[in-house]
């Protein structure tokens, strides 16, 4: 039986196949629905005649969708690495409270 194929040092090289691949698909599609929000918030706040509450809520939307763009972005980076490791327990708090507050900024909109 052959030993796998290693470095220099003797370790294994890492064969990442495909899964960084479909992971960095999954934080695309995630940051493509959240802009989708994002705008259709927008819209609404604009068409809806403009309240306060309906520019606020957009405005913070618009933060809100940036933030989770810098946190995609940056978990999409660290997919290049040669053995990524997992997504930083900062970084999973920040996008689910993106998630939430970005949900809850668009009823804020549609009230």
């Amino acid at each position: 039986m052959a030993a796998p194929p290693g470095d220099a040092g003797g370790a294994p090289v890492r064969d990442p196949g495909l899964q960084p691949e479909r992971t960095r698909l999954a934080w695309r599609r995630t940051t493509l629905s959240c802009t989708v929000v994002a705008v259709l918030a927008a819209r609404q706040a604009v068409h809806g005649g403009a309240t306060a509450a309906g520019v606020a809520g957009a405005a913070l939307s618009a933060l809100v969708w940036l933030a989770f763009l810098g946190v995609a972005h940056r978990r999409m980076l660290a997919l290049d690495a040669a053995a990524p490791g997992p997504l930083p327990a900062r970084a999973a708090i920040a996008t689910a409270g993106c998630t939430i507050l970005l949900a809850l900024f668009t009823v804020a909109v549609l009230a």
